[in-house]
């Protein structure tokens, strides 16, 4: 009864982060309201194919998808492989091709915690460049970005580029709630100098821009650049589903120039 409880009690949990009541999640996973409250409630224990269906449903991230069929009794069902290992080694070819493919400019292949795992030529250069010929203290690109004695002192427009992405960090918590990972990290942003007060709420009234652009100065050097964000379609492995590449495109001729000498 116990493991009942809790795994109905983990599944309420995700369907209120998602904002739906009993009755939606009832009529997209076509099970019945009343049997989708006696599992939250704990009096009937979800099958495998339930936790399954719900979970598809709720848009679940397969790490946690794997926590939830344990905490029903059950096995896991996707495997998690490290990119190093050669079942992965088609993968890494793309993923390295893709990172080279954007020289000159800056690519790098992050986690959903923005542990920067692999990063191109450009990438490893530019940051070199903006901290003084010296590498960054942290793989962490949050930790780069929020930390004073790093990457900080150089992004132009720092309030924006941090605002915007703690505010997706935010969001990640309240989409994740199982994830202590991410809430250590959105804890360890908020203790850094200088974050405005504001930010330690969740902005639910603002929306995010469509684009955002970070601008850099160092040296009598101003460049800037926009990013966008590549994932990994329907993985089948908790690895890939939480890689996805950023990479970086300049916003005008002298960022782009800055770029081509650089590398």
């Amino acid at each position: 009864m116990e493991n009942t409880a809790h795994i109905g009690g983990l599944l309420r949990e995700w369907r209120l982060s998602r904002r739906l009541s009993q009755l939606d999640l009832a009529l997209r996973t076509d099970i019945s309201s009343r049997h989708l409250s006696y599992v939250e409630n704990g009096k009937s224990k979800p099958s495998r194919e339930m936790i399954a269906r719900l979970t598809e449903s709720l848009a679940v991230p397969l790490r946690e998808r794997n926590n939830l069929f344990i905490a029903g009794g059950f096995a896991p069902m996707y495997p998690e492989t490290s990119i190093d290992t050669p079942k992965l080694a088609q993968m890494r070819f793309a993923i390295e091709a893709m990172l080279a493919q954007q020289e000159p400019y800056p690519a790098f292949l992050l986690n959903r915690h923005w542990d920067v795992l692999m990063a191109n030529q450009a990438a490893r250069k530019l940051n070199r460049f903006m901290l003084g010929g010296h590498d960054s203290k942290h793989g962490n690109m949050l930790h780069q970005i929020f930390d004073p004695d790093d990457l900080r002192p150089a992004i132009d427009n720092w309030e924006d580029v941090a605002g915007s992405l703690l505010r997706h960090l935010h969001n990640e918590v309240a989409a994740v709630p199982s994830d202590t990972k991410a809430r250590q990290l959105l804890d360890d942003m908020l203790a850094y100098p200088g974050v405005p007060t504001h930010w330690r709420q969740r902005d639910l009234a603002t929306a995010p821009a469509p684009i955002l652009t970070t601008a850099f100065r160092r040296d009598g050097v101003q460049i800037s650049f926009f990013s966008t964000i590549t994932t990994f379609g329907t993985p089948r492995d908790v690895t890939l589903d939480e890689l996805h590449i950023e990479a970086c495109f300049p916003t005008d001729d002298i960022t782009a120039d800055f770029c081509r000498r650089l590398g």
